[in-house]
């Protein structure tokens, strides 16, 4: 059984999708690795600082999944690891025991800040017309 050319159109803008999204995460990885992030926890981060943009505003962490492409428990780790670093805070929602807050630390806006723009750069690069 052949494939159909359309079929084979489709697979190959796919792969291309597929290239260039690793690629891209592998020089975010890079530029951000001296600065002790990934581009998941630059993910994360980025996504706490338009979420709660201001000082001791709080992020469900079921937005956040929503927001960031990671399993749920690849999440909790990630958050985690954040956590040890000192740079996000986790608390459980009153309404709702089965929820939880995360919110920037002050040190988390400041590398968030810090290297938004080589993550930008990045960016630029790599999808730029």
């Amino acid at each position: 059984m052949a494939v159909k050319t359309d079929d084979a159109g489709l697979e190959e803008g796919w792969r291309d999708i597929l290239s260039v999204h690793a690629r891209t995460m592998c020089e975010i990885d890079r530029a951000l690795h001296p600065h002790g992030l990934g581009a998941s926890d630059f993910e994360v981060l980025d996504v706490l600082a338009v979420e709660s943009p201001e000082e001791g505003d709080q992020c469900r962490v079921q937005n956040l999944a929503g927001r960031v492409h990671l399993s749920q428990s690849a999440l909790s780790r990630l958050i985690g690891r954040l956590e040890k670093d000192g740079l996000v805070e986790r608390s459980v929602c009153a309404e709702d025991r089965r929820g939880v807050w995360v919110t920037p630390t002050r040190r988390g806006r400041e590398l968030h800040a810090e290297v938004l723009p080589l993550q930008r750069a990045v960016l630029a690069r790599m999808l730029g017309s």
